[in-house]
């Protein structure tokens, strides 16, 4: 099965497949103890990245739906990545059937408004191709995630733990009304 990645424009940043060169700015990111901060498990290894790497590249093969490169307009390097995914979590029925949304910046991207723009821009392609509910998974501390979660309408439902951190499981059960 053979699945093109959509290219998603908007007046800011462009969305667009992950490509072999842009594996090292991605290790650089996920290895970053900023960037990782609300994210349970720490600072990727370079093979950790890689294997993640792969899987951002298998999901859109398998499924229809993975993450996008976020590129901003007038910059060399990717900013960070956002789409969604099928993450058996082990989190329940509630949780891991559905595709989860999920978005990381690299911190000279963070506080531009580049985040809400780019998730809701993915968000806005989910909601025209594939449809239906969506889930995403937030330490309670990242304000910043927090509202763009809001902003797309999602909604809290329980608390778990992850990995030794409590984390805010949230829904979507489609775009805002």
């Amino acid at each position: 099965m053979s699945r093109t990645v959509p290219t998603i424009n908007t007046s800011r940043l462009t969305l667009r497949a992950m490509r072999a060169e842009d594996f090292r700015r991605f290790a650089e990111i996920w290895a970053t103890p900023e960037v990782v901060s609300f994210i349970s498990g720490g600072p990727r290894s370079k093979a950790r990245s890689w294997d993640a790497f792969l899987r951002n590249a298998g999901h859109w093969q398998i499924c229809g739906f993975g993450q996008w490169a976020i590129q901003a307009h007038g910059e060399k390097a990717m900013a960070g990545q956002v789409g969604f995914f099928f993450g058996s979590r082990g989190l329940g029925e509630d949780f891991d059937p559905f595709p989860e949304a999920g978005w990381v910046l690299a911190p000279e991207a963070q506080g531009r408004g580049l985040g809400l723009d780019a998730v809701q821009a993915a968000h806005d392609w989910f909601d025209r191709v594939i449809a239906g509910r969506t889930v995403c998974m937030i330490t309670p501390a990242n304000k910043p995630s927090l509202r763009i979660a809001k902003a797309l309408g999602y909604v809290a439902m329980r608390e778990a733990e992850m990995d030794g951190d409590t984390v805010r499981l949230m829904t979507r059960k489609g775009p805002p009304v």
